[in-house]
């Protein structure tokens, strides 16, 4: 009986064993489950892209928003509200006078606000007389010039070649073809002009490396405003201080600077540079379709292979980008 009694102490031993072992085995499960769920790969790896492409179409909201205030202020006024309130939010946010600055930098950064500023200011100009999508299209040429010229490999050559049709296809080469939206050339100018300041803008970011970026975007944008303005105040005049204007010129800087702008921040931070410039070069599209459903702007055919051939060649560039290129930091530079 003895025997029976260890023999049964055993066995009950064993079974508490394997029943504790079954437990613990199910709160590592369990544990595992929880940990995929809140550090999920896939999560991990989209919502970055999500965060890029959030900001692509919150810009775009807010421009078509901007859009509706050209017959109030005129698009010099609108743009001089969208980048001042800009600004001030920004600098609100950054307080860049936390840092110190040398003069050499301060001329750098008046620079690079310069070139943001009239980039600001000539794509609204160019709203003025040409659909949303299209002035970013051809906008986009700008940072696509500076890509493929520090690059300069042959296969860059084809995604040169394929913008080149693109911006075919929308400027008015040959004369307008059948069933094409005429461009005034006063539109197009602006925005050519608008995607040189955007190149500009980009090489002369560049040479901030050495100035935070929360600084160096918050004082660019103070003197972005000190830059436009002038030609806001000019168009519009005491127009900009209706207490409706300012709060909906607010919510405009907000939509269409400050969010955009803190996005893309955080998926820089976690995106390889060719997937940030894959996002990104959405932007065409994203804005036609804004203009479409915002400010009923319709586009025909060929303009929208010109916007899949710019985009296209934006895509085609940064997958091809070379490795040294790609470990450098992106540049953040939205249109508009």
């Amino acid at each position: 009986m003895a025997g029976m009694g260890g023999w049964r102490r055993e066995e009950e031993k064993s079974e508490y064993c394997v029943k504790r072992l079954k437990n613990e085995l199910f709160a590592r499960w369990a544990c595992n489950i929880v940990r995929a769920m809140t550090t999920n790969i896939t999560w991990n790896r989209a919502w970055p892209l999500l965060a890029v492409l959030g900001s692509v179409t919150a810009l775009g909201v807010g421009t078509s928003l901007a859009k509706q205030l050209f017959p109030v202020l005129g698009a010099q006024g609108t743009s001089a509200l969208r980048v001042g309130f800009a600004a001030l939010i920004l600098v609100a946010i950054w307080r860049p006078w936390r840092w110190t600055l040398a003069r050499p930098q301060v001329w750098a950064l008046l620079r690079f606000g310069v070139a943001l500023g009239a980039m600001n200011l000539l794509f609204y100009m160019a709203l003025r007389t040409i659909p949303f999508g299209l002035a970013v299209a051809i906008e986009f040429s700008g940072p696509l010039a500076v890509a493929i010229y520090h690059s300069r490999r042959p296969v860059d050559f084809v995604w040169l070649a394929l913008a080149v049709a693109g911006l075919a296809l929308i400027l008015p080469i040959g004369g307008a073809s059948a069933g094409a939206l005429v461009l005034e050339p006063v539109g197009i100018a602006c925005a050519v002009g608008a995607a040189i300041c955007w190149a500009l803008y980009i090489l002369l970011g560049q040479r901030l490396g050495s100035i935070p970026s929360g600084q160096a975007v918050s004082l660019g944008l103070v003197f972005a405003a000190m830059v436009v303005v002038p030609f806001g105040v000019a168009e519009a005049g005491a127009k900009l201080l209706q207490p409706s204007i300012l709060l909906f010129g607010l919510m405009v800087a907000a939509i269409s600077s400050a969010l955009p702008y803190t996005l893309e921040m955080m998926a820089l931070r976690r995106l390889p540079p060719a997937t940030f410039g894959i996002a990104l070069a959405t932007e065409p599209a994203i804005a036609a379709l804004m203009g479409m459903l915002l400010l009923h702007e319709q586009l025909v055919g060929t303009q929208w292979l010109a916007i899949a051939c710019i985009m296209g060649a934006a895509m085609g560039s940064a997958i091809t980008r070379p490795a040294a290129a790609a470990k450098a930091p992106a540049e953040v530079a939205s249109a508009g």
